[in-house]
């Protein structure tokens, strides 16, 4: 893959491998056991001028390209998912921002680059999460602004974050066409976080619900037009879904070169593992998979560059990396055997953060119901 790359993008791609290596990779035990936001390692991500890697240079990021972001991603989750995770919530936030917001939510964005102001995004809610559209989270609009009520989950960096861009629903028409975004400030009266989740993985990353009690916000804190929000939302996703294969797939290249380390110096029967043909057969598997995915989603980010609607090609490297990723990186602990199964070995980790893959950002089965669709109107 490297033959296909620019000497920037491989530049940048070293950056962020050597960062992860020698800041992230030492952190991550710490940071699953803690289960506690490391501020230091997100400062310096933003730092590096990771947080702007997609940003147009004309508003304070570096212009890469989409490539250059899934490269930088495979890096940090290849030593941390959960860093990884936390990488994309800046990234997203500011090219949603600028895209979408207004003169007064574009003055965040140096704030989100440089990692002053933490941000998170509250969409799903308690009893909706695939199904966007049916969000219950109410905007009311009042003559000097609007009033938000409403209970949202799952929100990562929730528990930490500065501004929230809140989904709430608008207007009494009802599915999508009646949401909107909302800027809310998460230090406001009306605001409050629930505890932590306790999640099987991803530790770290502050994921609480959010409840909005008679929240204010002035008329400016409306993101993009009013009713408008589920269709910009569902575009970032397209982006978003790369992302989140990229994530995945540097998981799931950390667990193949861990079972490979491992494999070539345990030894039963009088030899190392990796001479048995079981073995080699299950890194063949994973060596080949490994490199459709990287494909899949180059493919699909250089279609995003080129102005394409990549509806179909995000979801087809989301189903088939955050799949293979979850299949692979289970292989993986079975070739550690019993070791695989304790905390002394990475692995373990891998394998509880990776399976969150399958469900973040829609849900695979979502994903297959999008490509479904999208095939069909490619045919008729």
């Amino acid at each position: 893959m490297t033959h296909f790359l620019t000497e920037d993008q491989i530049s940048l791609r070293d950056t962020a491998r050597r960062f992860a290596e020698g800041e992230v990779l030492p952190r991550a035990a710490a940071i699953d056991r803690e289960d506690k936001f490391d501020r230091v390692l997100y400062r310096g991500m933003a730092e590096l001028g990771l947080f702007g890697v997609s940003l147009p240079e004309v508003a304070g990021g570096s212009g890469f390209d989409t490539v250059s972001t899934c490269l930088v991603m495979e890096e940090l989750a290849r030593c941390s998912g959960a860093i990884g995770n936390a990488f994309a919530i800046p990234v997203e936030a500011a090219l949603f921002l600028h895209h979408h917001g207004n003169e007064s939510q574009k003055a965040l964005i140096p704030g989100i680059l440089d990692g002053s102001i933490v941000m998170a995004t509250a969409m799903s809610e308690p009893d909706f999460g695939s199904d966007v559209a049916s969000i219950t989270t109410t905007a009311r609009a009042v003559e000097d602004g609007w009033v938000l009520n409403g209970t949202k989950a799952w929100v990562t960096l929730g528990g930490v974050a500065d501004r929230i861009m809140v989904f709430a629903r608008t207007g009494k028409e009802a599915g999508h066409k009646s949401i909107s975004c909302f800027m809310v400030d998460a230090h406001q009266a009306g605001v409050s976080r629930g505890k932590n989740e306790e999640l099987l993985g991803m530790h770290g990353l502050e994921d609480c619900q959010i409840v909005l009690q008679d929240v204010h916000v002035p008329r400016t804190a409306l993101i993009g037009a009013e009713n408008q929000a589920f269709k910009t939302a569902m575009g970032n996703f397209n982006f978003s879904r790369l992302l989140m294969s990229s994530m995945a797939l540097g998981m799931a290249q950390a667990a193949m070169e861990d079972a490979v380390a491992y494999a070539t110096t345990r030894k039963q029967f009088g030899e190392p593992i990796m001479n048995f043909q079981a073995i080699q057969f299950m890194v063949a598997d994973m060596a080949t998979d490994i490199a459709a995915a990287r494909l899949l989603i180059h493919h699909g980010a250089r279609l995003q560059d080129a102005g394409h609607s990549i509806a179909k090609e995000g979801a087809q490297a989301k189903l088939f990396t955050t799949d293979m990723a979850m299949r692979h990186v289970s292989n993986a602990l079975q070739i550690h055997g019993g070791n695989g199964y304790s905390r002394d070995y990475r692995i373990e980790r891998i394998f509880r953060d990776v399976r969150l893959a399958q469900i973040y950002e829609g849900t695979n089965q979502i994903q297959r119901l999008i490509i479904s669709r999208q095939v069909v109107k490619e045919l008729a």
